[in-house]
């Protein structure tokens, strides 16, 4: 497999309500993210590992952004709990925590990786927003922004069985 990790699962569709978290990524990090409750990270699919993935995300009904996307327990900070924290590529003029974040994963980045410093971890992120950047300018990624999950965003089901909903 030349060293590329795929999961059965990708690509994988999921909805929930943005809650707030544990309030490092603007602050700390200056990397906003939305994270999802558990109810949503605990239905991932079992072969989604923990790691660093790429996709696409739409907050409400609104435009289709690139996503870059943690899945673990951020070693960094000791976090006890499993969490989804999504960066959307995108510069908004505010929170929007309480509204419906819709998301498609297609491919893995790296593994979770815990760093020695702040600085490491925020280079880390950078790196992996131009990998997802150039990952989502591919052709094949770049259908999905036209998929029907993204065209019927609140309420709706997606195909193959790859949809975790609240």
């Amino acid at each position: 497999m030349n060293g590329i990790k795929t999961f059965s699962s990708l690509p994988y569709f999921c909805r929930g309500t943005v809650i707030k978290g544990f309030g490092r990524g603007s602050k700390e990090l200056g990397i906003p993210t939305a994270n999802f409750p558990e109810s949503v990270v605990d239905n991932l699919p079992h072969d989604v590992s923990a790691g660093v993935y790429y996709g696409w995300g739409q907050i409400g009904s609104g435009p289709v952004h690139k996503m870059v996307m943690s899945i673990g327990w951020n070693p960094y900070y000791n976090n006890t709990k499993k969490s989804m924290e999504t960066h959307l590529i995108h510069k908004f003029d505010k929170d929007f925590y309480g509204s419906e974040l819709g998301l498609v994963i297609l491919g893995y980045i790296r593994p979770e990786t815990n760093f020695d410093s702040l600085e490491k971890l925020v280079k880390a992120i950078r790196t992996d927003i131009e990998i997802a950047n150039h990952k989502l300018n591919q052709e094949d990624a770049r259908e999905f922004l036209l998929h029907d999950f993204f065209k019927h965003p609140v309420g709706q089901s997606s195909t193959n069985g790859t949809h975790s909903s609240l």
